[in-house]
């Protein structure tokens, strides 16, 4: 029986899917756990022979995931997004009406101040939110700019949503607002976003992404 590159690949995204829930799960339990110090230790040395084992084939910089689909925009480590990302919460995005919608919760992996996640995570989510939105709107680009704004902190382990939404589009410039609330308390806004994003001309696409294009090919 004959299978298709893209059989390969949901099978593949599937398994990697399932390995990275298995790495979210470890890293919350590594960051939550009070157990003695020998047991610590004897999971350290469990998953460094583990991490061996996944390490003996691994892709370089320039080579893509293969189970990744750069033009159809699947990206599997993504470390905010990506299924595979044992970093990621992950964010799950949907876009109606010209607005992205994204939910998630986060651990206490992502904790600064007691509590509450730390402030450059929320960053990165509001940039990632925005870069969706920008793309939905047929626009796409590279953010050139994130200004954000904190009210209030964002709490660990509590429903999550976000929302961005294009504001202005000048030319190859992308202008676009986001913000986070609770899931509970959509209004109440705690954090907000203004975000620039610049279209590539090609010549900067090739050199900047060439060599990873080329391998996919």
């Amino acid at each position: 029986m004959l299978f298709s590159v893209e059989d390969f690949k949901e099978t593949r995204r599937a398994a990697v899917t399932e390995l990275g829930d298995a790495l979210r799960e470890l890293v919350e339990r590594a960051t939550a756990t009070e157990m003695p110090a020998g047991d610590l230790l004897a999971a350290a040395a469990e998953i460094r022979a583990v991490a061996g084992r996944l390490g003996e084939r691994v892709r370089g910089r320039s080579t893509p995931a293969s189970a990744d689909d750069l033009l159809g925009r699947v990206r599997m480590y993504n470390p905010v997004t990506g299924g595979g990302s044992a970093l990621a919460p992950p964010l799950r995005i949907e876009t109606a009406g010209g607005t992205s919608i994204g939910w998630c919760t986060l651990g206490l992996a992502f904790e600064g101040p007691p509590r509450f996640a730390h402030g450059g995570v929320s960053a990165m989510l509001l940039d990632q939110i925005l870069g969706h939105a920008v793309v939905a709107s047929g626009n796409p680009g590279m953010t050139v700019r994130l200004d954000t704004a904190y009210r209030a902190p964002v709490p660990l382990l509590t429903p999550l949503r976000l929302t961005a939404e294009v504001v202005a589009v000048e030319g190859r410039r992308v202008t676009a607002t986001g913000t986070i609330a609770t899931a509970a308390e959509p209004d109440t806004i705690l954090v907000t976003a203004f975000g620039k994003f610049m279209g590539l001309r090609p010549e900067q696409t090739r050199r900047l992404f060439g060599p990873v294009l080329q391998a996919e090919a």
